[in-house]
């Protein structure tokens, strides 16, 4: 009863968002608050009746349903509980779900943003609605998660043992939340073409009401592309954290350019410019998150992230994404050439920085764009089949970032509309200098050949250094100096800036730990193999890994060959650890999975995979056994959770969340939209707040 209910609930959230879409559009024809009210009841209940489905799957899911096709084919009544909860969106239609959740959230929450004028949030809302309704369709008509089955196995199927894992029990819902969180900056987007210049001021409000939303959407996406590659770090078993997988790639494109928006965000909401190219990189952003969707989903990938599903329900969604993507840029095509305008700038100035910053990531995102739809466009057209992997990416993309990343510390050191280079250098002499020295001594303390390497590490550190001295000049011209500052004077300037200064110099500085970390990993990582009697030893860079025993062990849905092993350090410097490393085999399944031992050693990581049991030419048994030696591979996963967490602080900045104005109402200015002077002077207020509070 409970999963015809599920079901009934998720074709109510359809034809909820249906009437969201419609109401909101007669709304905003006729000027009525009565409809654009409507439309917004409208969009909470989809939310609602969406969350009732997604949460009746779960209950399918929990109690070992197999008459729903979903449940027999994807999980088994041996499975832990976390791991049943986990596989509700470990599917096809179960993530297709979690997906129109999050979706119908993020439009319920845009119903309760206070200060956008009436007509921009009406048009946004309806968007929102057509956005959900398409997603809500798709599910309905050709991924239903409730089918049922008769008659109903026994048992079922189970979950990719691959999946079975915590992070990947995190990971899907955070990354759908970056995904489909720029679902708003696109309605956003689009609403500001429907209303083009409604007053005077519009863009930069605009550009401050759209930036919480973006950046929001890019902390879930750094968080969730951080799990995801830390899983697939120690589950997959091949001793690397990204291999360019096309479905990784598909993640990463929304990421560069919600990272573009942000930058071109504050151009637009501090200066009013940019306007057309902020607008561009909003639909754009979206545009990415759908592609990905369609990669994952339409079967013209394998990889072990991707949904093995049909052909026809990929063009279905390749249906979805021309439509949505091609009726958004058409009308942005149009509205062209009134986003025009707003401040002047040098190009030695703050917002040429920020120019400069968008191009480089906008021209990485495009590389990898290439890099991952090129193999299938080829094979489409000619049969031939080619492979684009790490190489040509350090080729295109590496080279791209680099220079993007030598100019990042020098851009918030710059005056808004003209900056001085020259006094921008000299504060970022003491950085540049230390930067220089440590790839020096990287370049000393490791191999000649390895010159690129400590070039990398010189600008991981070029990247932090700059993000201090940023935070040190922040301090310096927060009030006029004293003739001689004390360090209680320092303490209370630095009590004093604002969050969104803090996030910034956060997020700049997990980006230099991220470098740091994938450069050392990348350039001085070593390895080795070897197969392993008893007591048998491989030696790999600093560190020894000896066997110890092996024995067979039973989990609650899997049997496992568990090695143990000692690790010790070839110079005697560190002292020895144990750890374990698994083969597991999943009888539901018939699969075999390896369960990684790691041996963390401050910032490096000993790295142990135990394979196939084998016969030694002596008659003994053996276990190959790889090692890898990773330095500095925690700094990968901690810059990036730093970069987050930045976000994450900007967000709670009071400029990005205030909601001012009136109660008093008045007839309002934009067109006789029918308004409130709450709405109304909210909007005004907001574009005089920026030019006031900066960035």
């Amino acid at each position: 009863m409970i999963v015809e209910f599920g079901a009934f609930a998720l074709v109510l959230a359809l034809m909820l968002s249906v009437l969201q879409t419609g109401l909101a559009a007669a709304g905003r024809v006729r000027r009525s608050p009565l409809l654009a009210g409507g439309a917004e009841g409208a969009a909470l209940a989809a939310a609602f009746a969406t969350a009732l489905a997604f949460g009746a799957l779960i209950f399918a899911f929990a109690t070992s349903d197999f008459s729903v096709s979903n449940v027999a084919a994807n999980s088994h009544t041996d499975k832990p509980m976390l791991y049943k909860v986990a596989a509700a969106w470990g599917s096809h239609e179960g993530s297709l779900v979690l997906w129109c959740l999050v979706m119908t959230g993020f439009g319920a929450a845009l119903t309760r943003a206070r200060g956008l004028p009436f007509g921009l949030k009406t048009s946004a809302v309806g968007v929102q609605g057509g956005l959900g309704a398409l997603f809500l369709a798709f599910a309905v008509f050709t991924s239903n998660p409730f089918a049922r089955i008769d008659p109903a196995p026994l048992q079922g199927a189970s979950l990719n043992p691959l999946l079975q894992d915590p992070a990947l029990a995190i990971h899907p819902p955070m990354l759908y939340a970056g995904y489909v969180g720029f679902s708003v900056t696109f309605s956003l987007a689009v609403a500001a073409l429907i209303e083009g210049r409604a007053f005077s001021g519009f863009w930069p409000a605009w550009g401050r009401w759209m930036r919480p939303w973006a950046l929001a959407s890019w902390v879930f996406l750094t968080a969730g592309i951080t799990l995801g590659s830390f899983w697939a770090y120690y589950e997959l078993g091949w001793g690397g954290w990204w291999f360019w997988d096309p479905v990784e790639n598909a993640s990463f494109m929304p990421w560069l350019a919600g990272a573009a928006l942000l930058h071109s965000a504050v151009v637009t909401e501090r200066r009013g410019a940019l306007a057309g190219w902020t607008v561009f990189l909003a639909l754009l952003a979206f545009t990415f998150s759908m592609l990905g969707a369609f990669l994952v989903r339409s079967g013209v990938l394998t990889s072990v992230h991707a949904f093995a599903v049909d052909p026809e329900r990929g063009l279905m969604l390749l249906g979805i994404l021309a439509f949505t993507a091609g009726s958004a840029f058409a009308l942005f095509a149009w509205r062209a050439p009134q986003l025009k305008g707003g401040g002047l700038f040098a190009p030695i100035s703050r917002e040429g920085a920020l120019v400069l910053n968008n191009l480089f990531l906008t021209v990485a995102a495009v590389t990898v764009l290439l890099g991952t739809l090129y193999p299938l466009i080829l094979e489409a057209a000619t049969g031939a089949t080619i492979s684009v992997g790490p190489p040509y990416f350090a080729l295109t993309f590496v080279p791209l970032m680099v220079v993007a990343f030598l100019i990042l510390p020098a851009g918030p050191l710059l005056a808004w509309k003209r900056g001085d280079a020259k006094g921008a250098m000299q504060r970022l002499a003491v950085a540049g200098g230390l930067a220089i020295a440590c790839g020096f001594i990287g370049w000393l303390a490791f191999e000649p050949k390895k010159a690129l390497s400590a070039a990398g590490l010189a600008v991981g550190a070029w990247l932090i250094l700059g993000a201090l001295a940023e935070v040190v000049e922040r301090v310096r011209l927060f009030r006029a100096p004293p003739s001689r500052v004390h360090l209680a004077e320092v303490g209370r300037r630095l009590k004093g800036l604002p969050l969104g200064a803090w996030g910034m110099t956060l997020a700049h500085a997990g980006l230099g730990l991220f470098v740091l970390g994938a450069v050392v990993e990348t350039g001085f990582k070593t390895e080795a193999a070897a197969p392993l009697p008893i007591g048998g030893e491989v030696h790999a860079g600093r560190w020894a890994v000896k066997l110890d025993k092996v024995e067979i062990v039973e989990g609650p849905n899997y049997l496992a060959e568990r090695g143990t092993l000692t690790v010790t350090s070839t110079d005697g410097r560190a002292f020895p650890k144990t750890v374990t490393a698994e083969r597991r085999f999943f009888p539901a399944g018939g699969q075999t999975t390896t369960e990684v031992g790691l041996d963390f050693r401050g910032l490096d990581d000993v790295y142990v995979v135990m394979g196939e049991r084998r016969m030694t030419q002596d008659g003994q048994r053996a276990w190959t056994v790889r090692v890898y030696d990773n330095p500095w591979a925690r700094l990968i996963f901690l810059g990036s959770f730093v970069m987050a967490l930045g976000g994450m602080l900007s967000l709670f900045d009071r400029r990005l969340r205030l909601a001012v104005g009136g109660k008093k109402k008045r007839p309002s200015p934009l067109g006789g939209e029918g308004g409130s002077r709450s709405e109304t002077d909210e909007g005004a207020l907001s574009a005089r707040s920026i030019s006031e509070a900066g960035v």
